[in-house]
């Protein structure tokens, strides 16, 4: 077994481990060695846990942590990168889920500990020794983390369930909540809140503290339903990362409960990171950040302003016309592109416009996707160079000198009703001007309003044509009909 310094030294290593990954996530030509760095300080974090002096069962704990790590690696192997969003959630449900089970197996080891005699407390080992040496206020302080630490897993959990379905197309996109709304969500909470006092002071629960937190699970696990049943699509890319944060806080609670050091900082860094990041997305789309996490709370719906004319169709050669006849091109991938797995046409596409003499670069907005980066992720997977990928406040002035804009699956962050129409659902979110480009050219399905339904008076402008199908098929289809050098 290990001393408890050798497992604090490991402990502070995996820390910086886990610091410089976050800090190299920010960048395309640093994330690779960032995710090392995250993958060597969570081995270690987890050799020095299990080679510790608290640690116990080691053959049942290493044969879980193996059957985990190979149900995992199956996992990954056979998630394609258009599902990453919807395995992102999937992970998130795991984390609520583990800090629930840990919250009521340290209430139950508590009361286990309580009714024990001195004698028998002296013999106790691992948890349960820490718990019998703690005083009464220490107890308090205690119930009081198990308490939040269920609290913020029971509402990862469900919250990150129904974003898993939304994501997945189990469920639709759009914004739904029972009757009576927000109200549910503050009487469950103001509920929650009293029953922590209850739980912590030990009044008038006396010999039913387990039936406390199991309704308080019970009205947690319907916060997070809730919430997020009522956020609509066109917010799901920062519903996952609030998500994500949420299950960082619930990591921190429990590392409290359980006196872990790294679990604490883990979490903290994880919870931290995650609500700066949905605070960064949120201001990216004009939205009201409590506004988005508690289910569009202040939200005034409104009725958006009717579209005239029609969508205009145009097939491959005429695309294929106009981009010989371009000097610049920019693209505009979306989520589109993601399901059709058209990335490795597009980095063809662009690869031979830039053979060409054409000047070609890509638009990613912030919320580009369903994952917060996934646009850039994907492109970086099918090899387009880092120097053309451009964000929206990077290229958005660029657009009205633009020959061609070549939209492939996006539908809100393209949409002009954001600046034009204040009855739209994306009224005021900042949007890729792409209207502005001499000529539009819109990869698409069909004529579905797409996943948030929010319709888009860009498809129905004089100088956009809808260039419809699968976007692999209609990207492949334009490849041999442009000009050589």
């Amino acid at each position: 077994m290990l001393a408890n310094g050798i497992v604090s030294a490991a402990y502070l290593v995996a820390a910086i481990l886990f610091i410089l990954s976050l800090g190299g996530l920010s960048g395309q030509e640093s994330a690779k060695r960032a995710v090392w760095y995250g993958i060597a300080g969570m081995a270690l974090a987890i050799g020095a846990t299990l080679g510790g002096r608290d640690a116990g069962n080691l053959p049942l704990v290493a044969g879980l942590v193996a059957v985990a790590a190979l149900l995992g690696w199956i996992v990954a192997k056979r998630v394609q990168m258009t599902e990453m969003p919807q395995l992102v959630a999937a992970l998130h449900s795991f984390v609520g889920l583990a800090a629930i089970l840990i919250g009521f197996n340290a209430h139950l080891e508590q009361e286990a500990v309580r009714i024990l005699g001195a004698t028998e407390r002296e013999a106790l080992t691992g948890f349960a020794a820490i718990l019998a040496h703690k005083s009464a206020v220490e107890i308090g302080i205690l119930k009081a983390e198990l308490f939040l630490g269920i609290f913020i897993g029971a509402v990862t959990f469900t919250g990150s369930i129904v974003a898993f379905a939304k994501l997945a197309g189990k469920l639709d996109g759009k914004a739904r909540k029972l009757p009576g709304g927000h109200a549910l969500n503050a009487v469950a909470a103001l509920l929650s809140v009293v029953l922590l006092i209850l739980y912590v002071g030990g009044v008038g629960v006396e010999g039913r503290e387990l039936a406390v937190l199991g309704i308080m699970t019970a009205l947690s696990l319907f916060i997070g339903f809730h919430l997020v049943m009522g956020i609509g699509g066109a917010d799901m890319p920062v519903v996952v990362s609030m998500l994500n944060s949420y299950s960082g806080w619930a990591a921190a609670s429990i590392g409290f409960t359980l006196g872990n050091d790294l679990l604490i900082v883990t979490g903290a860094l994880v919870g931290a990171s995650g609500a700066i990041l949905s605070y960064i997305m949120c201001k990216a789309m004009n939205r009201s950040f409590v506004s988005v996490i508690l289910g569009g709370f202040g939200t005034v719906a409104t009725e958006a302003q009717a579209i005239e004319g029609e969508q205009i169709a145009i097939d491959a050669d005429g695309v294929a016309a106009a981009l010989n006849d371009a000097e610049s091109v920019i693209i505009v991938p979306g989520y589109g592109m993601a399901v059709a797995q058209a990335q490795q046409s597009v980095s063809e596409l662009t690869r031979k416009l830039r053979a060409a003499g054409k000047t070609v670069r890509f638009a990613i907005h912030p919320v580009a996707g369903r994952l917060p980066g996934h646009m850039n992720v994907l492109l970086a997977e099918a090899k387009v160079p880092y120097d053309i990928v451009l964000e929206m406040d990077e290229i958005n002035e660029d657009f009205r000198e633009t020959d061609v804009v070549i939209v492939i699956g996006s539908n809100d962050i393209v949409n002009p009703a954001a600046q034009d129409d204040p009855g739209s659902p994306i009224a005021g979110m900042p949007v890729l001007e792409v209207w502005k480009a001499k000529q539009v050219f819109v990869s698409k399905r069909g004529q579905g309003t797409g996943y948030s339904g929010i319709e888009n008076p860009l498809f129905y402008k004089e100088n956009t044509r809808m260039f419809y199908g699968d976007a692999k098929i209609a990207v492949d289809g334009l490849i041999p009909r442009l000009s050589e050098v």
